[in-house]
């Protein structure tokens, strides 16, 4: 079973409780917090995620918040970290399949629960693809841009 890292804000907090429940039989949790609604400040959740992730807590991870776009943006100031925000199950395929995303960012007030569900399915099942995205994703990770 795969150890995914999940943080959120207050405004993802509802929705991070419903996908640790959806996905209880098919995924390990590390759970990160936010563990409540009360306001909190997203990048302390990306950041912390992050950094479970480059520790080897876990091997990927969801990040959620409103819009997922903050959040999003603190994870992805560590090279090592390459966190796309998808609002369908289309971008979180080809981040996947030519990103090798290993974090995975939604906006709770931007998509409902079902297609949050949809999207983690496919982030969860699509392989890297590898070949003409190497030499890209080596340009992301190296900082050789």
């Amino acid at each position: 079973m795969e150890k995914l890292a999940i943080a959120c804000d207050h405004g993802g907090y509802d929705l991070k409780e419903s996908i640790k429940t959806r996905f209880v039989d098919s995924v390990e949790f590390l759970d990160l917090g936010t563990n409540s609604t009360d306001s909190v400040d997203y990048p302390e959740y990306g950041i912390t995620l992050a950094k479970a992730i480059i520790n080897g807590d876990a091997s990927r991870g969801i990040l959620i918040c409103g819009t997922g776009v903050g959040i999003s943006i603190a994870a992805n100031r560590y090279p090592q970290i390459r966190a796309a925000n998808c609002t369908n199950v289309t971008m979180a395929r080809l981040t996947r399949a030519h990103n090798d995303a290993n974090v995975l960012a939604m906006g709770a007030r931007i998509i409902g629960e079902q297609v949050a569900f949809d999207i983690i399915e496919t982030f969860l099942s699509t392989k890297y693809e590898g070949g003409r995205h190497d030499q890209r994703l080596e340009q992301l990770t190296k900082g050789n841009i």
